[in-house]
C-alpha cells in the first residue's frame, strides 16, 4: 500500500511538473500569418523548456478568451481594446513588444487609384467613392477594429455601405484569398500580405500614413480573476519577448529581404 501510495504521489508531481512548464497563449491571427511564431516558439522552448500553446483568434475573441481565464496571456494589436481589458482587472499590465503597420492592398489595375491617396482617409474615400469592391475582416480582431476606426477618421460609415463592402467573418488569410477570388481591396497587416502565398492580380498599393502604424502588446491575465492562471510562467515567456535574443530575432524575421517587424519593447 506504502508503495502505491508513493508511485501516486510520483504521478502527481510528475503531472504538476510538465504542466508547469506549459501555457496557453492566445495570439492574433496576423501575428501567426506572418510565420514570425515558427521562428520564436523553438527558441522559447530551447531557452525556457516552456512549451507555449498558441490559440490563434482575432484580437477580440482572444481578449474574450483572457476575460474568460481560458489562456494565461494575450499578445494582440487594438491599444483601445486592451486597455479596456485592464480596465476591468483582466489582465495586469500591458507590455509592447513590436511593431510593424497596416497596408492597402488591391488590384493591379487600380481602378480606384488609390495609389495617388496622400492619406489613408484619402485612399478609402477614394474606394468608397468608385464603390470598388472592398473585403473586410468583419472578424472584431485589431484589424477589423482599425479598418473601422479608419473609415470613421475619413467621416465614411462603413454599417451603410452597398454590396461592394464585403465583411467575411474571417481570418487575415481567409480573408486575402477572398480578396484575391475577387479582385478587390483589402487592409492587411503588412507581414500578413507579404507571408500570403495566393497574391493573384493584387498588390500592395497604399502604405506610410503614420494613422497606420500597428503596435503588438502582451498582456498576462491577472490571477486575481482567474486563480488557474500560470502566472509564473507567463512571466518566463514576458522576460524573453523582450530579451537581446527575441530583439534579434524579430528584428532579423524576413520575407523576400523585407523585414516584417520592429522590436520596441521596453526592458
Amino acid at each position: 500500500m506504502k508503495h502505491l501510495l508513493l508511485g501516486a504521489l510520483a504521478a502527481v508531481t510528475l503531472h504538476t511538473a510538465a504542466w508547469a512548464d506549459e501555457m496557453k497563449l492566445a495570439v492574433t491571427t496576423s501575428f501567426h500569418n506572418s510565420g514570425l511564431a515558427d521562428a520564436l516558439l523553438p527558441e522559447i522552448k530551447k531557452d525556457l523548456d516552456l512549451d507555449v500553446q498558441l490559440l490563434v483568434v482575432g484580437t477580440g475573441q482572444a481578449i474574450r478568451l483572457g476575460e474568460a481565464g481560458d489562456v494565461d496571456a494575450i499578445l494582440v494589436h487594438s491599444k483601445a481594446a486592451e486597455e479596456a481589458f485592464l480596465a476591468g482587472g483582466y489582465g495586469t499590465h500591458r507590455r509592447e513588444i513590436m511593431y510593424n503597420d497596416f497596408v492597402f492592398v488591391g488590384p493591379k489595375g487600380d481602378a480606384a487609384h488609390i495609389h495617388d491617396a496622400e492619406n489613408a482617409a484619402e485612399a478609402l474615400q477614394k474606394i468608397a467613392d468608385t464603390q470598388a469592391a472592398f473585403v473586410s475582416r468583419g472578424d472584431d480582431s485589431g484589424t477589423h477594429k482599425k479598418e473601422l476606426s479608419l473609415w470613421s477618421a475619413a467621416a465614411l460609415d462603413a454599417e451603410g455601405f452597398g454590396t461592394w463592402y464585403r465583411a467575411v467573418g474571417a481570418g487575415m488569410g481567409a480573408a486575402l484569398n477572398t480578396a484575391a477570388g475577387m479582385d478587390a481591396y483589402i487592409m492587411s497587416d503588412r507581414a500578413s500580405w507579404l507571408n500570403f502565398g495566393n497574391k493573384g492580380d493584387l498588390e500592395l498599393l497604399f502604405s506610410g500614413d503614420p494613422v497606420l502604424f500597428n503596435q503588438y502588446a502582451y498582456i498576462p491575465v491577472n490571477a486575481a480573476q482567474h486563480l488557474h492562471v500560470q502566472t509564473e510562467q507567463a512571466a518566463q515567456l514576458e522576460d524573453w519577448l523582450v530579451s537581446k535574443k527575441a530583439e534579434t530575432l524579430i528584428n532579423a524575421y524576413q520575407i523576400n529581404g523585407e523585414a516584417l517587424f520592429v522590436f520596441n519593447g521596453q526592458r
